[in-house]
This record gives C-alpha cells, sequence and structure tokens, in this order.
C-alpha cells in the first residue's frame, strides 16, 4: 500500500461503521470486526480519509484491487457502500454498485439488505439504527437514505443503466469479467465523466484475476494499476491494491506457485474466509481433472495471469513459445536476414487475414518472425466476444482495421514488393499461400510484379504438419525465434491439435472463436524456408548494379 496522508479521524470513523456492520449469511452474523480482515480496512481508511476536510477533494479517487476468489471481495463491496452512505452528508447524493451480471449485481444488493436485517435493535429503544434510516428497495434493487434522500443503487453493467447519472461513489465488481464487453470501456468512460464534475467522488474497482488471457477494459485499467504500483504512472489519485505473485514467479516454466507455502503472500483474507487446507483439497481435485482445470484454479484463486492457453489438445510449441521471444521490427529482420519466405492465411470478410515474414539470419542461420494481420469491421461487428482484444492489437500496431474492402490486399501487396526490393525473396517458392480465396490477393500481387513461380500454394490440414512440427522442435532448441507480439502470444495460444492418423492438425474449426490465422501465415512460410532457399538478389540489389533497368 501506498504511503498516505490521510484525516486519521475520518479514517478511524470510517473503519468503526465498517466494524460494526454484520455479515449476514455466517451462522451467528458476526461485526465485520470479527469476520473482517486488516487489509479491507486499510482500503477503507484509503477510501474515506483521503478526502481534505476543507474542499472535500479526495487524494485518493480511485482504488484498483486485484484479489483472489473467495477473499470477500462482494461482501466488502457491500460493506463499502453501506459505510458511504452512512458517512456521506450530501442531500441526494446518488451511489451506484455495478455488477457485470445481473446475478452477481444481485448477490451485492441481498449482502447490503442482509446487513441491514442483521443490525441489532438497540436495546433501550427496541429499535434497528439501519432498519429505520435505510429503506430498502427490493423492485428497485435499491437502498434508500430516510435521512437525507441519498440512494445505493446495485446494477448490472449497461450503457443504458450508467449513462447520465453523476455518482458521489461507483463500485465496479469482477471488471475481468467485462474484458469481452465491446462497450465495457465506453462505460467506464461514461462513469468517470460523471463523476469529474464531484471532487468527493470515489471510484473503486475490485476484481479477480480473469481465467483467460486479460483483455480489453480489463486488461488497460490492470496494466494501468500496474504502472502506478511500479512508480512509471506518477501524479493521479488511483490506488492499487494488487494481490499477485511477482512476473518472473508466475511465469518460471518450473511453476513455484503451485507449492501452497506461497499462496498466503496472495490471499488477505487467509483464516477468515478461507484456508490452505480447504484450498489444497480443490487445487487437487482441479489437478485431478487436467492441466485445463489447474489453470482455470490458479487464475481464480491465486491470481495467476493466463498468458498462454495452457490446455490438453494446444499446441506443444506453446511451451516454449514465451521464451523464444527477441523483440524486432520488419526493417530489423530484414536487416540481419540472408533470405527471406513470406506466408499468407486468407479469411472471409469476418475473419483475420493473417500475414508472416520468416527471415533466416546471415551469421547464425537461425530462423526469425514476424507478423501483422488484417480485419474488416464486419469481423468486429459479428465477433464481438473478441472484439475488445483485437482492439488491443490494434493499438499496439500488430492488427490493422481495413477502411475499404482491399485496404489488406494492397498493403499486403506492399509489404510483399518491400521484402522482394530487399533482395531476400528467392527465385522461386518464396510467398507461400492457402490455395483457397486467394484470387483477389494473386491479382494485387501481380500489379507490383509478383507472380509466377515466386507464389505457392501451401497444402493445408494434416499436410502443414512437417512445418507443425518443424518448428516445435526449433522453438526448442532456440533457432527459431519471434518478435514476441502480444497477438501472436494469443494466436498461439489458441492453437489446438487435432491428431489425425500420423499427422497433426492445427484447424481454425478447432481452435473455435480464438483465431490462429497469422499462426497459419507462419507456418506456410515455415514450409518454404524449410526448402533451404537462398535470395535471388534481385530487387533492391539489381537496382543499385543497374539503376537504368527501372526506368
Amino acid at each position: 500500500m501506498a504511503d498516505l496522508q490521510l484525516n486519521d479521524v475520518a479514517a478511524e470513523k470510517a473503519v468503526g461503521i465498517y466494524n460494526n456492520l454484520r455479515l449476514p449469511d455466517v451462522p451467528g452474523q458476526p461485526t465485520l470486526a470479527e469476520a473482517g480482515a486488516d487489509w479491507f480496512r486499510d482500503l477503507i481508511r484509503a477510501a474515506f480519509g483521503s478526502a481534505d476536510p476543507e474542499t472535500g477533494e479526495r487524494q485518493v479517487g480511485e482504488i484498483f484491487c486485484l484479489v483472489p476468489k473467495k477473499n470477500s471481495k462482494t461482501t466488502n463491496a457491500a460493506a463499502t457502500g453501506l459505510t458511504a452512505l452512512l458517512l456521506n452528508e450530501t442531500p441526494n447524493a446518488p451511489m451506484q454498485i455495478i455488477g457485470p451480471t445481473k446475478e452477481i449485481a444481485a448477490t451485492c444488493f441481498n449482502q447490503i439488505k442482509g446487513m441491514i436485517e442483521a443490525d441489532p435493535a438497540d436495546p433501550d429503544t427496541g429499535e434497528s439504527y439501519l432498519q429505520n434510516r435505510f429503506h430498502v428497495r427490493d423492485h428497485k434493487e435499491e437502498i434508500f437514505d430516510r435521512l437525507n434522500g441519498s440512494t445505493l443503487k446495485v446494477k448490472s453493467f449497461d450503457m443504458k443503466v450508467v449513462t447520465g447519472s453523476i455518482p458521489i461513489l461507483t463500485i465496479i465488481d469482477e471488471l475481468h469479467i467485462l474484458g469481452a464487453v465491446h462497450y465495457a470501456s465506453r462505460v467506464l468512460a461514461q462513469i468517470r465523466g460523471g463523476m469529474i464534475t464531484r471532487p468527493d467522488a470515489l471510484l473503486l474497482i475490485i476484481t479477480t484475476q480473469s481465467d483467460v488471457v486479460p483483455a480489453g477494459v480489463f486488461k488497460t485499467e490492470l496494466e494501468y494499476a500496474r504502472k502506478v504500483r511500479d512508480g512509471k504512472v506518477k501524479g493521479g489519485n488511483v490506488l492499487p491494491c494488487l494481490y499477485e505473485f511477482p512476473e518472473k514467479i508466475q511465469a518460471d516454466e518450473s511453476k513455484p506457485w503451485r507449492d501452497p507455502k506461497y499462496w498466503p503472500m496472495v490471499l488477505p483474507n487467509l483464516g477468515k474466509s478461507i484456508s490452505i487446507d480447504r484450498l489444497v483439497r480443490l487445487y487437487r481435485l482441479a489437478v485431478e481433472k487436467g492441466i485445463e482445470e489447474e489453470i482455470i484454479f490458479a487464475s481464480q484463486h491465486l491470481n495467476i495471469q493466463i498468458g498462454m492457453g495452457l490446455h490438453t489438445d494446444r499446441w506443444i510449441g506453446v511451451d516454449f513459445w514465451p521464451s523464444a521471444s527477441v523483440p524486432m521490427d520488419l526493417q530489423e529482420l530484414l536487416d540481419r536476414s540472408e533470405v527471406a519466405t513470406i506466408g499468407i492465411d486468407g479469411g472471409g470478410l469476418d475473419d483475420l487475414l493473417g500475414f508472416a515474414v520468416i527471415g533466416r539470419d546471415r551469421h547464425t542461420r537461425a530462423w526469425h518472425s514476424w507478423a501483422r494481420a488484417w480485419v474488416h469491421p464486419e469481423a468486429l461487428e459479428k465477433r464481438k466476444e473478441i472484439a475488445p482484444r483485437l482492439k488491443d492489437f490494434v493499438a499496439q500496431g500488430d492488427l490493422v482495421i481495413c477502411d475499404d474492402p482491399t485496404a489488406d490486399l494492397r498493403q499486403i501487396a506492399g509489404i510483399c514488393a518491400e521484402v522482394h526490393a530487399a533482395g531476400l525473396l528467392p527465385e522461386a517458392h518464396g510467398i507461400g499461400l492457402d490455395p483457397y480465396g486467394v484470387a483477389a490477393l494473386i491479382d494485387e500481387l501481380a500489379l507490383v510484379g509478383l507472380e509466377g513461380e515466386l507464389l505457392s500454394a501451401i497444402p493445408q490440414g494434416a499436410r502443414l504438419s512437417p512445418a507443425i512440427w518443424g518448428l516445435e522442435r526449433k522453438l526448442k532448441d532456440g533457432t527459431f525465434t519471434h518478435s514476441g507480439q502480444p497477438m501472436m502470444d494469443w494466436c498461439v495460444s489458441n492453437a489446438r491439435t487435432e491428431q489425425r492418423g500420423n499427422a497433426v492438425m492445427i484447424t481454425k474449426a478447432v481452435a473455435g472463436k480464438g483465431k490462429i490465422d497469422p499462426l497459419i501465415g507462419v507456418f506456410n512460410a515455415a514450409v518454404l524456408m524449410a526448402r533451404n532457399p537462398e535470395a535471388s538478389g534481385g530487387g533492391l540489389n539489381d537496382f543499385l548494379a543497374n539503376p537504368v533497368m527501372v526506368i
């Protein structure tokens, strides 16, 4: 936790209120003073003790909390909302708790309602303070404060629901689920836009890690919180509270996080809502079911970030892909290479068009790949579940959204011409294409002088097996590297294998919603590089030797 200059009186008053709330769904309905954990009291102090007593402006305007499952996340979100209502002195102030689904939102509302109903009667008056002060409106999933007209409403995540509100408090539960919601960033922008006019407004995001590769708004917010935590971003008002192992532990191929002795590092509610013994039993059950269940357990209960898909039918190259990353742009690849081959995997308007270049190093003869893909707007509309992830790749420069029907074909032809001009393509079999649906691309390549024997149709399906097996071995022995592009990490994680006799297949159908087109482009280029080609030395080399020939 950051070292904050807090108003101790306000902070301890908030903690006192929080401590006196009762857990409604635990035998004996203990108070949070008994059942709560200190880690969340620290957040309560930061949330309500950071406001300037004169201006009301908060030193902490946002809190991003990443905490594993079963650490009383939703219960604490509910308690924070109720604490905010009890501390609020602004008349008619709106507050909201937003869940990604109706079920999660309803769970949070029922916790608030239960805390109010669990408030004991005063021995002198025979009445409950909380029940007298708050009117629970079940049909609206709303708590109304009879004292000053303020409301705390529990909502599900929707553009129509949050637009136009100016809340003094917003709590977003389980942001990781919203990574696949294509409009999530717009909704969050609406929430922040509504809060900006209120210097005393507070946004609390509390979530577990995603059980898939982080994407969209979740990926953006998590990465920003990490930058604040690591001191890379300064001067803002976001407080990160991230319970996760260091990246080197998460990425270590020996998987040290499997040892329960490390688990207390990321379980702040240990001894309260969760125990190591119960988690070990659950973990052993997951392991017995297979690697996929183990990874889901690790992401949800230990906040292990999934960077590469680990599945029983995964391509074995996945295991060696992370260590083969050597960041390099296309120009650097061309500068280092003695020869290059190109692989292209086409798709329809609702698919990706994958493109890859493999260069053979002029000194070591090791292979290095670089990739790019193109997507039409129709695909973003039709594939809404992956649209946020695709937009991340667009921002990183690895994916291009086509602004007209032939933008992808023209740009691919342009890059092919660039490689050819560098004199790196062999005279024959330099550009490998999926033989289906490439007529328009062949025409475009012909316009830049790339045709005939230079183009090769690469058989797909089981006939790609030599390239698949070959890259597995080269990844393991270090003679194949790639440019470390997040898009390719995702494509490789989507690669599923299917045995066909003695051959192996990696197909779009097996990969499902996850796209693999750029990876197939790499395989197509690998088929041609496996021929051990020699560069033609044409293009730029010929121009330098005889400039007149170009005129």
